[in-house]
């Protein structure tokens, strides 16, 4: 089954289960927001396969972004098995930070993302 993270309608995410429910756990372990972070973890333990991120409180979503542009791709690096597909699997990682600026979603601690 495969994932979706929605970013903001026409900007999307799509990955293979395993790896949408290992960028899920990536944020739940790091979100101040309790509340987020259960609601993640339904996401993974139900198999719903798709987050979307504008349904989510501004705070919620300004630091999932945060978490995903300073520390996904790193992550990925560091945590995913060495396998033949490491590096394209790291690759799609990218294309989804990439997507948060293409979505013009602002980060925690950007000027005027409050």
């Amino acid at each position: 089954m495969a994932g979706l993270i929605v970013l903001k309608p026409g900007v999307d995410w799509t990955a293979t289960g395993g790896l949408f429910d290992w960028t899920l756990e990536f944020l739940i372990s790091r979100l101040s927001d309790r509340q987020t972070a259960n609601h993640l973890q339904e996401i993974v333990d139900n198999n719903l396969g798709s987050l979307w991120i504008d349904e989510l409180p501004a705070a919620a979503r300004q630091e999932i972004v945060s978490h995903l542009r300073n520390g996904l791709v790193t992550a990925g690096e560091r945590q995913l098995p060495e396998t033949e597909h490491k590096i394209a699997v790291i690759q799609h990682l990218q294309e989804l930070v990439n997507a948060t600026y293409s979505a013009g979603l602002p980060e925690s601690g950007d000027p005027g993302s409050q």
